[in-house]
């Protein structure tokens, strides 16, 4: 018999599943991460063959019966990137006398879009630690919006909503601006009560920005001003990513999955989101993914060895 396995690679796991040619699950693995642009190449490479050897030992089977295994994983969104983690990992598997044949690696997004719609055309919006949005069109061909990263981008985003509360927590230790509730959150929090332990925070103790975001839906729920503005500023750079990307797909009927806790989960950002989208793009489908990531990468391999 011959086998499949998809892999979705993350910056704190990695899930894999296995399945036969006609896509029946039969066995789901987690790992370590497998963020190859902070991890290495190398790690990364470690942490994929252990995912293959547990779906290979589960049914005991031989390297020759897995046709192929394909990646989606954070940082390959550039083929030149995806490229180099291919040719590393057969450079390990070299050196481990192991033969693997049809690796492929592609981004952790595009193995998600193919997840949510089963392969057909649609679009996802993932608003996680970071934005982006992908959307398929009917002749098959991929188009993105936004996922210009935390200097450029990210709107919408837990780092882009943490960076906003941040900054106005700052003003008000200044007293450049009137108080909000943030302030004591991140104080019982985090133990950040005064200028200094921000910028120490910040700057010196790599702080995780985008932590704060439960902080500004908390204080949002009770009215805060600082918190309403910071959620009302970045759903509306969501909507326009929408609007971009119905520009671009021209389809009748924008069919849209949300990836990512921040909208896929009920909260007041969700909410305003989702209420936004009523009122100003009525062609606007939300629904749930069809399928998770990990079986996105196994669609993608079908498609790539061209199983129907």
């Amino acid at each position: 018999m011959s086998f499949l396995i998809g892999i979705d690679g993350g910056g704190t796991k990695t899930h894999a599943v296995l399945t036969n040619l006609q896509g029946e699950k039969l066995f789901e693995c987690f790992g370590g991460p497998s963020n190859f642009l902070i991890l290495g190449t190398e790690k990364v490479a470690e942490a994929i063959l252990a995912s293959v050897e547990s779906c290979k030992n589960y049914l005991n089977i031989s390297y020759n019966e897995i046709s192929s295994v394909f990646l989606g994983t954070t940082g390959a969104g550039r083929r030149a990137d995806a490229e180099l983690l291919e040719k590393d990992f057969q450079t390990y598997l070299n050196s481990k006398n192991i033969s693997i044949r049809n690796f492929r690696v592609e981004s952790d997004a595009r193995i998600a879009l193919e997840g949510a719609f089963s392969g057909k055309p649609g679009s996802i919006l993932i608003a996680g630690t970071g934005s982006i949005m992908f959307g398929k069109d009917k002749e098959g061909n991929i188009h993105r919006v936004g996922g210009f990263g935390r200097f450029l981008g990210d709107e919408g985003s837990g780092y882009s909503i943490g960076r906003k509360a941040l900054s106005a927590i700052a003003k008000s230790f200044d007293g450049r601006s009137g108080r909000t509730l943030l302030s004591e959150l991140i104080s019982d929090k985090f133990g950040i009560s005064t200028s200094e332990k921000l910028i120490t925070a910040v700057y010196k103790n790599n702080f995780d920005i985008a932590s704060v975001t439960p902080l500004v839906l908390q204080a949002a729920e009770t009215k805060d001003e600082t918190a309403v503005r910071i959620i009302e500023e970045e759903t509306d750079e969501l909507i326009l990513h929408l609007k971009a990307m119905q520009e671009k797909i021209k389809e009748e009927v924008l069919l849209i999955a949300f990836i990512g806790g921040i909208l896929s989960n009920k909260n007041v950002y969700s909410d305003l989101f989702t209420k936004k989208i009523k009122e100003q793009i009525p062609n606007c489908i939300v629904k749930a993914p069809d399928y998770p990531p990990e079986y996105g990468a196994i669609l993608m391999a079908q498609s790539f060895l061209k199983i129907k």
